[in-house]
Parts: structure tokens; sequence; C-alpha cells
């Protein structure tokens, strides 16, 4: 099953070149995402259904990538079905939306293989694969704005992938005669390893890999890319591509406790993780570009998925709680921000005035998606961040506990402000003769009201089995 959701979107990409037919477009990338899907949940309730051949000792399933690629699948299937009605209204030429496909498979085909990579040379290889992919994707409106921020992406990204290499080139010096990648072998040989060099390639590797994650202070690239990008791929920017990059470092933790240099790495993770805080309460404030204002919200929850891990034990719980959580509403809300760009026709939070008037289903979705990423219950994230502050409190992390609440409370008043101006606030006479009346397709709703009551039922009843999941993948943290 493995093969199958590698090989799939290359046979696809193939078949797409040969024929080059307009319909292949969103047919490929449907098939893809209900493969993905399927084959994603069957890894989750440990079934095969294909039969077995010999594996691949640089790919498996694991108690934890299992559930990343359950989330990544979950959004993907999502964008998938929206995108059927983005590009019926998306006015480009058949050879740019035929690139467009190429790209949007080949940065799913990345990332799965980041996630379900058992090597990490292979991993970073994969992420390596997520930035030549969704720059082309970033560009693809190629406008001023666009372009430049596609560079930004790529410089920062490479810079950020080069220390990653450093930092992997570290680990093996640290390995000593162990001289391996694969983490199950690191997981075993930790314990032996050369405490300095171990040190000093997470260093590396949290500011490299850091980067695609977009903690502050290397998220320089992320605001930009996330706002210039198209909307589902903004979507999976957000809620797929940094959940990819969290993984990698998620496991390279496990390495660092299972050596006891935990203490030196959870400092570094903490640090990084109220640095993106900050920097989001910061800029969030006073923005004025809705999809700026989404990419800084990414940048705050990635932080808070750096802080529960870095607390361990519950809060390492409450983190994965929160990856998936995020990534739903997060997908939710980037989609819809792609309805509202398409209405109103600008991405200046002024400029869009009586949201619900003008588009009520639009306009809901945008309030919900509001309602769930500031955690108001009973969305999911507010049994994340819950516990994330009662850890800290069993922990007498007082001072931090009362830093982590101011600063989000900050940010949910600034998005909370541009969001009700928007979808409340009355239209002005100058701006509504350009306000689009185009009718949308239900594929442009369907899928954000599917994640959000997903994520709104989590946090009300987690089944016993999506439960055991969880648990089996915070051993060790």
């Amino acid at each position: 099953m493995i093969n199958l959701i590698l090989l799939f979107p290359l046979l696809a990409c193939l078949i797409l070149f040969i024929f080059k037919k307009k319909f292949l477009n969103n047919l490929l990338i449907c098939s893809y995402a209900v493969i993905h899907f399927l084959v994603s949940l069957a890894f989750c309730c440990g079934r095969d259904f294909l039969p077995m051949v010999h594996p691949c000792r640089f790919f498996a399933v694991d108690n934890t990538n299992k559930i990343f690629l359950m989330v990544m699948s979950v959004v993907f299937l999502a964008v998938a079905i929206y995108n059927i009605g983005y590009l019926k209204i998306e006015k480009s030429l058949t050879r740019k939306l035929r690139h467009y496909t190429y790209m949007l498979l080949f940065f799913v085909f990345s990332m799965t293989g980041a996630i379900l990579s058992s090597n990490l040379g292979i991993a970073w290889v994969f992420i390596e694969g997520t930035t030549l992919a969704s720059a082309y994707l970033i560009y693809f409106h190629k406008t001023k704005h666009s372009i430049e921020a596609a560079w930004k992406y790529v410089f920062i990204c490479s810079i950020g992938i080069a220390l990653a290499f450093v930092g992997i080139i570290l680990l093996t010096v640290a390995t000593g005669d162990a001289n391996t990648l694969f983490y199950g072998e690191l997981f075993n040989n930790a314990a032996d390893f050369n405490h300095f060099w171990l040190k000093l390639s997470f260093v590396f590797i949290l500011f490299g890999i850091g980067t695609k994650m977009g903690l502050a202070p290397v998220h320089f690239w992320l605001p930009d890319a996330h706002s210039e990008a198209p909307s589902p791929i903004s979507a999976l920017l957000s809620a797929t591509l940094l959940n990819s990059a969290f993984l990698m470092i998620l496991n390279v933790f496990k390495i660092m406790i299972i050596a006891g240099c935990d203490s030196y790495a959870r400092i570094m993770l903490l640090t990084m993780g109220f640095l993106s805080l900050f920097v989001t309460a910061v800029f969030v404030y006073h923005i004025n570009n809705y999809k700026r204002m989404l990419a800084y919200s990414s940048i705050e929850n990635m932080g808070i998925l750096a802080i529960g891990t870095a607390l361990g034990g519950i809060g390492a719980l409450a983190a994965i709680i929160h990856m998936t959580g995020h990534s739903l509403i997060k997908a939710s809300f980037f989609l819809t921000s792609g309805n509202i760009l398409e209405r109103y026709g600008t991405k200046k939070i002024k400029s869009v005035n009586g949201l619900l008037k003008n588009d009520r289903k639009t306009g809901w979705l945008w309030i919900a998606s509001f309602l769930g990423i500031a955690a108001f219950p009973p969305s999911v994230l507010f049994i994340s961040e819950f516990l994330i502050v009662k850890t800290m409190f069993i922990k007498n992390h007082n001072v931090l506990c009362a830093l982590f609440l101011l600063l989000l409370t900050i940010v949910l008043y600034g998005i909370g402000k541009a969001v009700i101006k928007m979808a409340f606030s009355p239209v002005k006479e100058d701006n509504e003769q350009n306000i689009s009346k185009d009718k949308f397709s239900w594929t442009m709703y369907a899928p954000q009201i599917v994640m959000l009551v997903i994520a709104f039922i989590l946090g009300i009843y987690m089944p016993a089995d999506w439960t055991v999941l969880l648990l089996d993948s915070i051993r060790g943290l």
C-alpha cells in the first residue's frame, strides 16, 4: 500500500503528460486523494487490502506517522473536492492548469514520502522535494508579489535545508560506530551517542527543519508564501507541509530523549515556541491582509506544537491533538478565504464588508473557522490548549503559563477583530459594485463544513480507537 500511494502520483503525471486532456486535472487529483485516504484509513485500522510484496526498508508505518498520514489524507481529500469548483472559476490557460496539477501531485507525493520515511536522510530528500514542487504553486498567479514570495520561499527554505543537512552530518558523527540514519537503529543506539555532537546536530536540525515548520525566528517565508499561493495550496502548505516538518523534528527529539539530552532540547523548543507566539501577537494585531493573518496564525500554532512537545507527557499528547485540530480548522479557514477572494477580488481586510449579507454560507464558515482556531468550546483546540496549560501548572511553570495565556489572548483579539469586521460590518456603496454575484459550486463549501464538524466533534467525543492511536503516538515523549 505504501508503494501504491507513492507510485500513483508519478503514474498520474505520466498519464496527464501523454493525453493532455483538461478533464484529467480534477480526475487525477481526486483519484489520488481517494486512494490516499483509503490507504491511510487502512493503516490506522491495521488492515492491508493489497497482497504483501517485499517491503522497502526506507519507508514504513509506525505509531506516530500513521496519525500524520491520516490527517494529511483528510485535508488532501477536502482540498481535492474544493479544487473541482476552484478550477472551474480559474480562468488560466489549459497548459497552466496542467502544470498546476503536475506540481500539486508531486507536492503531495513529497509530503507523503517525508512522513513515511523510516530514514532521516530520505526524509530530508523528500522535504527538499516539497520546496521544489510548492515553489511553482506559490508562483502560480505570476504576479509581482507571487514571484517575490516564491523566491523568498526558495531562498530561505534552501538555507534551512542546508542547515538541516549539516545537522544530519553532525548526527552521523555523534552515532560513532553505529553509522546509520534509520530511525529504528538511531533509537536503539541513542544511549551511546556522543552528547556534544548530538546537541550540536539538534541545533542545526531544529533551525533547518524549523524553517519548513514555520517556527520563529526562521519563519520569514511563511506569511508571503501562504498569502500569495492559490487558496487550495495555502491550505496544504499550512495544514500538511508544516506537519511533515514537525514529524521530522519529533523523531530527532525522541533521539535526544533516549540519549539523555532532553533538557537541552526542551529549552530550545520552548524558546522557539514562545518566540513564535510573540511574533504572531506583534504582527497580527495591525495586519491588513486576511490571508497573511491566517499565515501568522499558523506560525502561532506551530509554536504551540513546539511548546507542547517540549513539556512532554500530557503536553506531548496535547501537541498531537492540537496538530490534528489545527490542520482541519486552518485548512477550512484558508479554503473559505479563497471564497472571499473570489467574491471580493481583494485580500485587504478593510475592503471586505458585509460578508454575511453577500455570501451567507461563506460568512458563517468564516466565523465558525475563527471560533475553531480560537479554541472556543467545543473546538478540539480547546482540549489541547487546556491540557498544555494544565501541564504547565503541574510542572510549576507558572510564569510561562501566564505568558502563554497572555500571548494567545492578544492573537485571539487581533484575528477576532478582523473576522468580525469582515462578517458583520455593513456593505459600503463604493465597494458593492465590485463584489461578484456568481454562484459558487457546492464543492467550495462542503469540504470546510465536513472538516469543521470533525474538529468540533473531536472536542466533545474522541472514539476509543483514535484515543489509542494518540496514546501510541507519544510513546517515548
